[in-house]
């Protein structure tokens, strides 16, 4: 029999509204209240100021390590702006944005970067708001798309019009759990909305060493559900693929793929190096397109933002940014010693465990015993 080709219709899109200068295309402008508009902008800066005062506590040893998120602040504001309370966000491990949009507190935050367990917590009985569905920050790649798929699965399964939201970024489109989950929620049509943000480096690994494919959108049509590529830059743009695709989640429709084209501007982690594996030129070009400048000279242009309210809303920022970190450091003094982390591994602790607290006893009651002696030492002079 002869080869025929097979009318698939296979196509992906790529949406881009608002541009790295500003300028608007007037035809795909969203319809978005002001309100909304001037409450992702604010989150926008939030997130970038925040990121900042993260990584100068990060720098002064007052918390860990942890993965900032400079220059996807679109990608992942304009992706959950369209969810509803009951919706599932369900993150990897750099969202923190998201994350405080969703209803997470920025001490929340500092006290995990902090190594503190109380800071994983999502939600406490007696609250006076019922805590939003918002699953715990995931560290192995892509390990958090089929706990997502497994939410969907479950939300299909007692009928509700509930819809899934997970993240992941480039690097985790090379991951089993990442096909896994595609696959399964194309099968059973399952109300999820992946979000890759391709900041274009998974650590050091480029984009170009993920995959051979010219997007990673396409990698949606295998699994039978539409994918669209964005400028993840421009929030416009994330905002009105993520509403199109939670509507028609909503809607019992299925799964869909977004993938936001967007830029790391820090590390990986503040553990990383980037200058080692890639050039300033290139984080200098991506530097011109980002996603705050251009959302606020369209602010501007629409008559909702001036420069004195920019001025005014940057000092709200700094002082909440101020206020989270004093109380986030006020609860780590507040909590009981670090040997409460050996408490709920285990219901019998090993020989190796015991050692190691009993030696990281020993330090702390050395390092008390020097403190004290450098106090009193201090009070005599």
């Amino acid at each position: 029999m002869p080869r025929k080709k097979l009318d698939l219709s296979l196509t992906v899109e790529h949406l881009s509204i608002l541009n790295e200068k500003g300028e608007l295309d007037k035809d795909l402008e969203p319809d978005i209240p002001e309100d909304l508009l001037l409450k992702l902008y604010r989150f926008m800066v939030l997130g970038r100021k925040f990121d900042e005062r993260l990584i100068s506590l990060q720098r002064q040893g007052r918390i860990g390590t942890f993965a900032p998120i400079s220059g996807q602040e679109a990608s992942q504001l304009g992706a959950v702006a369209p969810l509803q309370a009951s919706d599932w966000f369900v993150p990897s491990f750099r969202e923190t944005a998201a994350e405080i949009w969703r209803g997470r507190s920025m001490e929340s935050v500092i006290l995990a970067f902090g190594g503190y367990s109380d800071g994983a917590l999502v939600g406490k009985e007696g609250e006076e708001e019922e805590p939003k569905n918002n699953m715990p920050v995931a560290v192995p790649v892509s390990s958090q798309i089929p706990h997502a798929v497994g939410i969907g699965w479950g939300m299909k399964y007692r009928k509700k019009e509930d819809v899934v939201m997970t993240f992941f970024g480039d690097g985790g489109t090379s991951e089993g759990d990442f096909h896994e989950g595609m696959n399964f929620a194309g099968v059973y049509q399952c109300p999820v909305v992946f979000v890759c943000q391709n900041n274009q480096w998974a650590i050091s690994v480029p984009r170009k060493k993920q995959t051979r494919s010219e997007t990673l959108a396409q990698k949606a049509l295998a699994y039978g559900m539409p994918g669209i590529q964005v400028d993840g830059n421009d929030v416009l743009a994330v905002y009105s693929a993520a509403k199109e695709a939670v509507e028609r989640a909503r809607k019992g429709d299925g799964p869909s793929m977004i993938e936001c084209v967007t830029y790391r501007l820090q590390m990986h982690t503040t553990a990383d190096d980037p200058k080692r594996y890639r050039k300033e030129e290139e984080v200098e070009e991506w530097k011109k397109r980002d996603p705050i400048k251009r959302f606020q000279k369209y602010l501007k242009d629409k008559g909702l933002l001036s420069d004195e309210k920019i001025e005014e809303l940057d000092g709200k920022i700094q002082e909440e940014i101020k206020s989270a970190v004093e109380r986030a450091e006020k609860l780590m003094k507040d909590f009981t010693d670090p040997l409460q982390m050996f408490d709920h591994a285990y219901a019998e602790l090993p020989p190796y465990l015991k050692e190691q607290r009993e030696e990281l006893a020993e330090e702390i009651e050395a390092t008390g015993q020097k403190a004290q002696g450098k106090k009193e030492e201090k009070e005599e002079e």
